[in-house]
């Protein structure tokens, strides 16, 4: 089943967005109203109809930049909305009278902080990017692109749009989901959307951070190497501030969102890469690139999905097996992702070596002068080493039954007794050799499937 499944492989971008606003949380009654209407949320879907529900938000934060209708295109596009019944708070309203968008109200509370998203009009983010020359790209997946701009305000963006050549409707609805879920999340260690544009094609913009993301930091560009390796203390730190970004994801927005692609290519880096969890000053690093995301609803134990999508290396067992795609599946990736930090290999070597065949062993023997990265010459925190070490062994586990959940995780990263936290996550005899066939499976697929090549 998984050599026929399609898997969109490294489809990362390094796009830089950055500042991220004060830790905001969603009111029951406000997130209820804006949150997305997915066709895949089933049982907590409301009738398609019923746009003017969303009309009733306080405080208008989405600017009537343009008039739509006027433009084929324009029209096109709001009718691939409707087809795939996403209502989003600025894009919630039908056109009327002159052709203009009619402007809807959203409103994120949480003390005095409204974050505010707009609807840029296509003339100032053409504007902003040089009209969208080659020399402001700054990353490029397979169905988008992201370029750096600077608008009329001095502030500096990353605009997302989808490549002109790309027709696939389905892209469209990944990336009209991508825009349903960001502009509801507000954390520290996650995106920071500014605003989108529906107008020649989808656009979503971002704050840019000048320091890339994590791949980069960690790897070098992809035909070099990273000149200054990161301390121990900078990846013990993003370590920490990865797990509370997931942690919020999981936990703390009115559905639960899964990432899916939790990887180095989507974790972008802040100023010094230090954290900075002062609401006035930039944040360390922030969780990126949510197009493959999924709302989980309540009373769902998991989704099914097909196609596979996502980063080989950091695919969860039952996910690329059977397409079963839960909170324990960021877990699995977040594993993976610690080994990489700790070890500086890629999940994946220019070999076809899985990181997890390789770290196997060194992790069973408590090995951890072989594991760590030679570049950190053993200038690293022991304990700190020891708790990641400890960590990431639980998250990649095979079955997702007996890993952790991004609660127990920050628990065991930020809480002095580690060796008692660690005691309820012990898995019964019987399953403790389980990763050998799972290391084992994972070894042959990259020996005899090509798609895994470069």
């Amino acid at each position: 089943m998984f050599l026929n499944s399609k898997i969109r492989l490294d489809d990362s971008f390094d796009y830089k967005s950055g500042n991220s606003s004060k830790w905001c949380s969603l009111s029951e009654r406000t997130c209820e109203k804006s949150s997305p209407r997915v066709v895949l949320d089933g049982p907590e879907e409301r009738s398609a109809s019923t746009v003017e529900d969303y009309l009733s938000l306080e405080g208008s934060n989405c600017t009537e930049s343009s008039s739509l209708a006027s433009k084929g295109r324009g029209s096109r596009i709001w009718k691939s909305i409707s087809n795939i019944r996403l209502i989003f708070p600025f894009l919630a309203s039908p056109f009327h009278g002159t052709g203009s968008m009619r402007s809807t109200s959203f409103s994120i509370i949480k003390e005095n902080v409204k974050p505010s998203w707009r609807c840029y009009s296509y003339e100032e983010i053409s504007n902003a990017t040089n009209n969208f020359h080659p020399d402001n790209l700054v990353g490029r997946g397979g169905f988008a692109e992201v370029f750096k701009g600077d608008l009329q305000d001095g502030q500096t963006i990353a605009v997302k749009r989808l490549v002109k050549s790309n027709t696939d409707e389905n892209k469209h609805k990944e990336f009209l989901t991508e825009l349903g879920i960001v502009v509801h999340i507000c954390h520290p260690n996650t995106a920071y959307l500014i605003g989108c544009c529906i107008e020649n094609g989808f656009h979503l913009i971002f704050k840019f951070s000048p320091n890339g993301n994590l791949a980069t930091a960690l790897h070098g560009k992809q035909h070099g190497s990273s000149s200054t390796p990161l301390k121990w203390s900078v990846r013990h730190n993003i370590v920490v501030g990865v797990a509370r970004g997931l942690h919020y994801l999981h936990k703390h927005c009115k559905r639960r969102i899964i990432h899916r692609d939790i990887k180095a290519a989507n974790i972008l880096l802040g100023p010094d890469f230090e954290p900075q969890f002062d609401s006035i000053k930039l944040h360390p690093l922030q969780i990126s690139d949510f197009g493959l995301a999924k709302w989980l609803p309540k009373q769902w134990t998991h989704h099914s999905v097909i196609p596979i999508e996502g980063t080989f290396g950091y695919l969860a067992p039952e996910y690329f097996m059977h397409g079963i795609v839960d909170e324990k599946t960021d877990v699995f990736a977040f594993g993976v992702l610690i080994l990489e930090i700790i070890t500086g290999r890629r999940p994946v070597d220019s070999s076809k070596q899985s990181l997890l065949y390789w770290a196997k062993p060194l992790i069973d023997s408590n090995n951890i002068i072989e594991l760590a990265d030679p570049k950190l010459a053993q200038n690293y925190d022991m304990d700190q080493m020891r708790r990641l070490v400890l960590t990431a062994s639980f998250c990649i586990r095979q079955s997702s039954l007996w890993r952790p959940s991004m609660s127990e995780v920050l628990q065991l990263l930020t809480d002095g007794q580690d060796s008692e936290v660690a005691k309820t996550w012990r898995m019964p005899e019987t399953t403790v050799d389980e990763m050998d066939d799972y290391t084992e499976d994972v070894d042959s697929r990259f020996s005899t499937n090509k798609i895994f090549q470069d």
